[in-house]
């Protein structure tokens, strides 16, 4: 092991001393001006690569409970019900903001103009985040439809919905940062016990009705992430009711393919969403745990958490992979279609669980 290390100490040090000599000032004066500036661009073009790699890399994974618990203690709180839901939207968002990078869809520099993937996952967890601010404000946080609505949630939900892409004037990042601090009032007046104003509902209603927002993105991802290799599809639009209209007519067999270059961005947004949901149903599971246990649905919300799980595995490909359906190489699209395909039946089947009495 000793030998290990001084000969990793001299290979470093040689090249430390190698770049050392390119950059001396007097092998620029004999290669001459044009050499100079072809290592400088070469060096830098090499700089702006590790870089692009070292910010793409998806953020870990955090602990719901521990989480939780840590922005609390900060506040000298205990948890209560809705704490856990409101203090993973608050992560969660946070996240996207100080990542490696930070928040890069609306970057207009390199190498984040070069940069796709992470942008494509950053609006994949936008979006996740945007269905559960739009469902605490209208639903979660008010006990009727004639309520009032909370002053806090009622700012940070359209903060959440501002552009995802503007640079400047205001920026994305400001517009979200408003948000978060209108939200974390929220957090800090769910425990205040004198404050009336402020509540989390924890009811079944309300579960099923974010849970419905859910299962039509899931059902969208599956969806455009199977059309990676291209298919022929009946159309169902007006199935199941013969009174249905639309307002143009449509062929009854659809011919439906993502476009080659988009493969991977659907399959990064695809990541993304799944990554944020699977934090925000480890909150719910929480805090509306007691609803749960007595629909007899916790095993049902676990399932959907381990099928969204697998989507976050390790990628052994340095891109995504589109071979065909039963090909020899691998299609990672309708891999990722899989697993969020049988994530969307769990969901269908826990809402029906909880519309039961």
């Amino acid at each position: 092991m000793k030998a290990l290390f001084e000969k990793l100490i001299r290979n470093t040090t040689s090249l430390i001393n190698r770049i050392a000599r390119l950059y001396h000032p007097q092998t620029l004066r004999e290669k001459g001006w044009i050499w100079g500036s072809m290592l400088g661009i070469v060096t830098l073009a090499i700089i702006l690569f590790m870089l692009g790699l070292y910010w793409s890399s998806v953020p870990e994974p955090f602990d719901v409970r521990d989480n939780t618990r840590g922005m609390l203690q900060e506040m000298d709180m205990e948890p209560v019900t809705g704490s856990y839901t409101t203090a993973a939207l608050i992560t969660v968002m946070e996240t996207l903001l100080e990542k490696p990078g930070g928040y890069l869809s609306n970057d207009i520099m390199p190498p984040s103009v070069f940069l796709d993937n992470i942008p494509n996952w950053e609006f994949g967890a936008l979006t996740q985040i945007r269905d559960l601010a739009r469902s605490l404000r209208n639903d979660m946080s008010r006990s009727q439809s004639q309520s009032l609505e909370n002053e806090d949630l009622a700012i940070a939900e359209p903060q959440f919905n501002y552009s995802n892409d503007s640079w400047i004037f205001p920026s994305t990042e400001g517009e979200y940062r408003t948000g978060l601090k209108a939200l974390r009032r929220y957090l800090n007046g769910l425990s205040q016990q004198g404050e009336m104003s402020t509540q989390f509902f924890a009811r079944a209603d309300n579960l099923r009705d974010w849970l419905a927002v859910v299962e039509k993105r899931l059902g969208s991802l599956s969806q455009r992430l199977s059309a990676s290799v291209g298919q022929e599809r009946i159309n169902t639009d007006l199935a199941g009711d013969p009174a249905a209209a639309q307002s143009t007519t449509t062929s009854d067999h659809v011919s439906v393919q993502t476009p080659w270059l988009e493969i991977d961005d659907v399959f990064y947004e695809a990541r993304g969403a799944t990554w944020a949901l699977i934090h925000f149903l480890h909150a719910v599971e929480i805090d509306f745990q007691d609803i749960l246990r007595k629909k007899n649905a916790l095993v049902s919300l676990r399932q959907i958490i381990r099928e969204l799980e697998a989507t976050q595995g390790p990628i052994s490909s340095p891109m995504v992979l589109n071979g065909s359906g039963l090909g020899i190489f691998a299609n990672y699209s309708l891999v990722m279609a899989s697993y969020i395909s049988r994530a969307n039946a769990a969901v269908i089947d826990l809402r029906s669980l909880l519309s039961q009495g």
